[in-house]
């Protein structure tokens, strides 16, 4: 674990119980207003303001953003990929993941040398295209496993405080 991720950590167990209701109401709703947090939580919107802008510094709230349903809008598919790599290779598979449009999150995982990777493809072609010139091809490939998301049963996008 690198030393901002240490920090985070150490950040999040300095939190009182104030800033904890702020961050779960703002998970909820990023766009809710200084006023109502303030009313949920006991606070002025000056004092709710401070609290926030001083969890940004810290880097415990790092952005704010929307999250789109894919599936909503277009046709498409959403897959996981289990891969399993030679060691020697990690840097480079790193690298090769991070530069593809199609790949949305990278995850180091247990067990030896896996990482659990997502991708959103429009249709079949782009899945062929994804596996053909960027997976088959990852160096030091040693095992591949591919999920299809059928439906999304539950999605939690927050953390729980």
């Amino acid at each position: 674990m690198s030393a901002v991720d240490t920090t985070l950590l150490e950040n999040i167990h300095d939190l009182d119980e104030i800033d904890r209701k702020i961050l779960t109401l703002l998970s909820e709703n990023a766009r809710m207003s200084y006023v109502d947090i303030g009313e949920a939580v006991g606070l002025s919107r000056v004092a709710v303001k401070n609290r926030v802008l001083a969890l940004e510094e810290r880097g415990v709230i790092e952005k704010y953003t929307v999250i789109i349903n894919p599936q909503k809008i277009s046709r498409t598919i959403s897959a996981y990929f289990e891969i399993a790599i030679n060691p020697a290779s990690y840097d480079d598979v790193i690298g090769s993941l991070m530069r593809n449009h199609y790949i949305t999150k990278i995850y180091q995982v247990t067990g030896s040398s896996k990482f659990h990777v997502h991708a959103i493809l429009n249709n079949e072609e782009e899945m062929d295209d994804l596996l053909k010139n960027v997976i088959y091809k990852l160096p030091g490939l040693e095992d591949l496993y591919v999920n299809v998301i059928l439906t999304r049963i539950k999605d939690v996008k927050n953390v729980r405080l």
